[in-house]
């Protein structure tokens, strides 16, 4: 046909140009102009219109330069398909010279040049530009709106684009189904269910709701607008889905954590013979990544392989977060290590994935190369680094991303400084968290909840409730995480009344069922020393997991209550609730305080067989504690012997405590020479070993110590007492007579001397290792913080009511001894909560049965 056509075949020539373009052969039509003498505009019209419709805008761009250069002039075809180029390109100034060349040919004014010259200005950036050309444009018909439409809407203009459509309405213009979509689309970025309504309503007024596009918006409007519900029924209601139906239900689904039913209609698309592509196997990837399938994980990435996109970027990130959410970071980082082209995100994927895993170094490991090879980071970059600077303590590692915030103009970030704050309290340093809180410009509820979790985890209860009022007075909502600490400041402080209060401000803001509180609740409660209100929090407690159980299991054995936190425990397993390290240790330290040598050894032993929990340091510590209490000593050591690692502090020091009890002067010099050689610095060691020696007689060797612990500038711990009276808590320390009413609190002390002396109570001098005589050696006695606690709350609390006192050390024997007398005579149950346990006086006998 070539061969033989002539000049004057035009038309037929014309026709095989734009079937040549259509089939993506550019050269073929090409050579088909080059080689014709005449070619006209219709010609060069088509290949341009070829080139821009297979968005090759630069090839469209050089046609029309050549044809104009050539002397053709440009027609109401060649326009439209040139202006698309240029919007393909982004060229404005391109662009321009087109407007140009319209107003001088006179095609400006033709709706067609004029919706393109429109949709170009918009793409290029100049909405303007494209506004002023609509307004201009004379009969405007409904692809002009519609090309506005959708100018606004890519713009992110959406409340423009729907006042544009008002005005449309107004002017008596009739939407098709092309407005009434974009529309749509508006609604569903501007979250507006209503407005989405009505333009559902105007689809089926106007005989559209039947139409295949304007369906598939309507579900995906409702998917993003948060119907779920109307979501689901517009999807049924498609009489034959096609792929990009499916894929907004889908969507929809995982939007809205609805996974296995995302799962499940992938199965049926299948069934329907509809496959799924690129979008619908992202969402598959989200919503096996949310539900930690591993074995599906797998599959869907062999699906990807089969449809060859699975080295996509956007796909190669779904793969490496699904594979880090399921827990399969070697897959994920094979994954991340086949994405050729890596950008910010996908960098962010697979650190935040080893963060979230625990593996903490491999994430600062990658930050580190991803900086090193010039990659931009963001604030996810840095937040997910910074939590993992967190979970290593890496103090001086935290120092640096800080240095690295403020260099990148990231500080100013909310994210960021709320990861810094967490970071620094995590890292032990509360003044440095407190210090970025206070530079913060603005506050919201993720730092209030930062800072007032750092104040109660790190002994700053009070600053943690006045942080709180703040929090109330610049009118930010508390969130059961914020409950959740200042409960645990309360625990912290031995504020029960205050912690009562914070219970009253759940239950009126509708926190009763949230988990965390209820948690925190029961540890409240049982830390202040009412382990009845934290029994009946534990029963108010919805869907009670693991630790609900163990924080009610931990507070029984703290309180004494052995076998009733046994039995508690068997209730756990008999619900089906397994138990985690914590639990065990619980129930261990119930055996503990129980004396339930026995059963201790039983749970001990059966810990890996029966729960697949392997023994740590904290489990063997109370094991030796259990057995050395007991007597067992030789038992103890073979324990010791056998542990599968080195001993730490907590074990010798048990070790020691218990060679204290039975005056065993050589284990407690083995413990104590342990004890000094892992943590020189805590002066427990010495004191222990000096009430050893003084245990037996061995004064000269209690002078050594008492001499040792000079030389080596180790300070003794000071014994300090807390007791709340009227919201507020008091400090006390031994011989303190800063108090406002300490005369009243020295009177009331030499009250209780007279009679419980005369009742029977003699002071214990030789716990006292001072080098002064015994009349003054019971002075300091009597003026212990704890004692002094105890008179204060008998004259400042109401008769009948319980005294709660918390000490930081051991409660020592002589006031053990002492408040056994005091609460039988002043008729008032005197709790004491020391490092150990609690304490429960009452009637002339401690709950402790003086095994402590």
């Amino acid at each position: 046909m070539i061969k033989y056509m002539t000049n004057e075949d035009a038309k037929i020539r014309n026709h095989l140009i734009s079937l040549y373009t259509k089939c993506d052969s550019f050269w073929c039509a090409r050579k088909l102009i080059d080689g014709s003498g005449q070619p006209d505009v219709v010609s060069w019209s088509a290949l341009i219109s070829g080139y821009a419709q297979n968005g090759l805008g630069k090839e469209a761009l050089l046609a029309f330069s050549e044809m104009h250069l050539m002397g053709f002039k440009a027609n109401d075809f060649t326009f439209p398909s040139v202006l698309k180029a240029c919007s393909i390109l982004k060229d404005l100034t391109f662009g321009k010279q087109i407007h140009g060349i319209s107003l001088v040919t006179g095609f400006e004014s033709d709706v067609f040049v004029a919706n393109t010259l429109m949709i170009m200005y918009a793409k290029c950036g100049e909405l303007c530009h494209a506004r002023a050309l609509f307004a201009e444009i004379p009969k405007r018909n409904i692809v002009s709106w519609n090309a506005l439409f959708s100018c606004y809407v890519q713009s992110d203009l959406c409340l423009e684009a729907m006042n544009l459509f008002q005005e449309m309405i107004l002017t008596g213009t009739k939407p098709n189904e092309f407005s009434l979509s974009s529309i749509l689309n508006a609604c569903t970025e501007l979250g507006d269910k209503y407005q989405g309504r009505k333009i559902h309503g105007y689809l089926i007024k106007l005989g559209f709701g039947a139409d295949q596009f304007s369906a598939n918006a309507l579900v995906d409007m409702y998917a993003k607008v948060g119907d779920f519900e109307a979501t689901i029924q517009m999807f049924y209601t498609i009489e034959n889905p096609d792929i990009v139906s499916w894929n907004a239900v889908i969507a929809g689904c995982v939007l809205h954590e609805y996974h296995d039913l995302a799962l499940e209609l992938i199965c049926t698309m299948k069934t329907a013979g509809v496959y799924p592509n690129m979008f619908t196997l992202s969402s598959a990837l989200k919503a096996c990544a949310s539900m930690g399938i591993k074995e599906l994980s797998r599959q869907l990435h062999s699906d990807l392989i089969k449809l060859c996109i699975n080295s996509d970027s956007f796909v190669g990130v779904g793969l490496v977060d699904m594979y880090a959410k399921c827990d399969l970071m070697e897959d994920a980082r094979k994954a991340f290590n086949l994405i050729c082209e890596k950008d910010v995100v996908t960098w962010n994927a697979v650190i935040s994935g080893y963060s979230q895993s625990g593996e903490d170094r491999e994430a600062l490991t990658l930050f580190i190369d991803m900086y090193r090879r010039g990659f931009e980071f963001n604030r996810t970059t840095l937040s997910s680094i910074v939590k993992a600077t967190a979970s290593l303590q890496e103090i001086k590692l935290c120092g640096q991303i800080h240095s690295l915030s403020v260099k990148s103009g990231l500080l100013s970030d909310i994210y960021v400084l709320n990861s810094l704050i967490d970071a620094y309290a995590k890292c032990t340093h509360v003044e440095d968290a407190e210090r970025i809180f206070k530079e913060c410009p603005y506050e919201d509820l993720v730092s209030f909840t930062s800072m007032i979790t750092a104040y109660s985890q790190y002994g700053q209860g009070e600053e943690a409730l006045k942080l709180f009022l703040r929090m109330q007075e610049v009118g930010i909502k508390p969130d059961g995480f914020v409950y959740s600490s200042l409960l645990n400041a309360c625990a912290n402080l031995s504020a029960y009344e205050q912690g009562k209060q914070v219970h009253v401000h759940i239950l009126k803001l509708g926190f009763a069922l949230d988990i965390f509180a209820c948690n925190s609740l029961v540890n409240m409660y049982a830390k202040c020393g009412s382990i009845e209100d934290a029994g009946q929090a534990f029963r108010e407690t919805p869907k009670r997991g693991i630790v609900s159980w163990s924080a009610m299991i931990g507070g029984l054995a703290q309180h004494g209550h052995g076998k009733e936190a046994l039995k508690l425990f068997d209730e756990m397993i008999n619900d089906d609730v397994l138990p985690n390290h914590v639990t065990l240790v619980s129930v261990l330290c119930a055996c503990n305080h129980a004396g339930l040598v026995t059963e201790a050894n039983s749970y001990f032993e059966s810990m890996e067989k029966l729960y697949g929990i392997e023994p740590k340091e904290e489990h063997y510590a109370c094991m030796i504690d259990i057995l050395g209490r007991a007597g067992k000593l030789n038992e103890a050591m073979e324990l010791i012997d056998k542990m599968p690692f080195q001993a730490n502090g907590a074990v010798w020091g048990a070790l020691l405590g218990a060679a204290r009890i039975h005056k065993n002067v050589e284990l407690g010099k083995q413990a104590a020479e342990m004890l000094l050689t892992i943590e020189p610095e805590k002066s427990g060691t010495h004191i222990l070993l000096a009430n050893i020696y003084a245990s037996v007689g061995m004064w000269e060797n209690v002078a050594k110590m008492r001499k040792l612990m000079k030389e080596s500038k180790v300070k003794k711990e000071p014994g300090i007492s807390w007791i709340e009276v009227q919201d507020k808590v008091f400090t006390f320390i031994v011989g303190d007579r800063n108090h406002y009413r300490s005369g009243e609190i020295y009177a009331k002390l030499d009250e209780l001397s007279e009679l419980i002396n005369k009742a029977g109570y003699v002071p214990n001098v030789e716990i006292d290792l001072h080098d002064v005589e015994r009349s003054e050696k019971e002075a300091l006695l009597y003026h212990h913080s704890e004692k002094l606690a105890v008179a204060f709350g008998l004259i400042a609390t109401p008769d009948g009511a319980p005294i709660r006192v918390k000490k930081n050390l051991r409660v020592c024997i002589d006031c053990h001894t002492a408040f056994k007398y005091i609460c039988k005579i002043v008729s008032r149950e005197i709790i004491i909560r020391d490092i150990n346990r609690f304490h429960h006086f009452k009637d002339g006998s401690c709950s402790c049965g003086d095994y402590w």
